[in-house]
């Protein structure tokens, strides 16, 4: 006679909201240092505070385990980290089984050279930051350079099969003008774009009040030159989807200060060290790297138990003149994007 065992009990927080999506930072580092989200100067983590890529798999697998089902890496750049596709294929190797999805948000540098890599593994989709087409002020906003890499990459991606999905940070003094051609480039390629409003997460030396471009205002904006229809698309993510008649594609709005998305939100985000936050605008978290060390399978459970009861209703996001000190002194690259 087989046994079949129950399910362990769902991820479900103080609202209601079942955890079914983890995003998972495999490293701080990156190999742009981008005006939003780093300072030109950067501290990264020793290496020894990273969490192994077995620490990330006994991780990941209790989240599957508990009802996770979309698994996103990202960084930092991920692909900058050694050996970066073990850890892909060794998560590739859940999908069917208990995980449905496994993604990645590159900012396209390292694409080149691990696009087939990642379609071999079971990635479907990925996607790639890019705020200009411009070559210089490419350089300008991620203080690198190297766009030619990135389109390479962006090439090698699409060659590989995989779906491809442009993310926009919209700056309304650095690339609003930018808007309409990236979504024509995108959409003649056969590629979403989704326009992300800046969100106030350490200390980038950048004045993100006057940066600040509404995406809702922008919406109606389009709304006026562009037939928009409204699409149920979901990704497991906070963007929310229009089918542009015009272009015939797809344009999302991820709008974390002009209109939150918290009430829906399914997600939470492991650091490169183990710290699981359940917000990316609070401070809230639980150590997941001390308690699966000291406690083993035991101790992770309790610990994701404890961040259920730990995760807010919503974030605190606020820009205003009166207060510069952003709204969280970490990083974005800290949490994962």
């Amino acid at each position: 006679m087989t046994l079949t065992m129950p399910p362990a009990r769902p991820l479900v927080d103080r609202y209601g909201r079942h955890i079914s999506y983890l995003r998972i930072s495999v490293t701080d580092r990156c190999d742009f240092r981008c005006v939003y989200c780093m300072a030109e100067d950067m501290t990264f983590l020793p290496k020894r505070e990273v969490l192994s890529f077995e620490e990330i798999e006994r991780i990941a697998a209790a989240f599957i385990d508990r009802g996770t089902t979309r698994i996103r890496l990202t960084g930092g750049e991920p692909l900058v980290r050694r050996d970066i596709m073990d850890l892909v294929r060794s998560l590739g190797s859940r999908i069917g089984h208990g995980l449905d999805e496994l993604t990645i948000t590159t900012n396209g540098s390292q694409l080149a050279r691990h696009a087939e890599g990642l379609a071999a593994a079971g990635v479907r989709r990925i996607n790639v930051s890019l705020d200009t087409l411009d070559s210089a002020r490419f350089t300008a906003i991620t203080r690198r350079g190297r766009l030619a890499d990135v389109m390479a990459g962006i090439d090698a991606a699409q060659a590989a099969g995989l779906a491809v999905k442009i993310n926009m940070v919209a700056m309304a003094d650095v690339n609003a003008d930018e808007i309409e051609p990236m979504m024509a480039w995108a959409h003649g390629r056969g590629m979403g774009l989704t326009l992300i409003e800046g969100m106030p997460l350490g200390d980038v030396g950048m004045d993100r009040v006057q940066s600040h471009l509404p995406l809702r205002e922008l919406h109606d904006q389009l709304a006026r030159r562009y037939s928009l229809t409204r699409l149920e698309k979901r990704t497991g993510g906070p963007a929310r989807y229009v089918h542009v008649a015009e272009t015939d594609g797809v344009l999302g709005f991820i709008t974390p200060m002009s209109h939150n998305f918290c009430e829906s939100c399914n997600r939470v985000r492991l650091t490169a060290t183990g710290q699981l936050f359940m917000c990316l605008g609070q401070d809230d978290q639980v150590n997941l790297r001390d308690a699966l060390r000291s406690g083993g399978a035991a101790g992770l459970d309790a610990a994701m138990d404890q961040a259920m009861l730990l995760k807010p209703k919503g974030h605190d996001f606020v820009l205003d003149r009166n207060r510069p000190q952003p709204a969280v002194a970490r990083h974005m690259s800290v949490t994962g994007g």
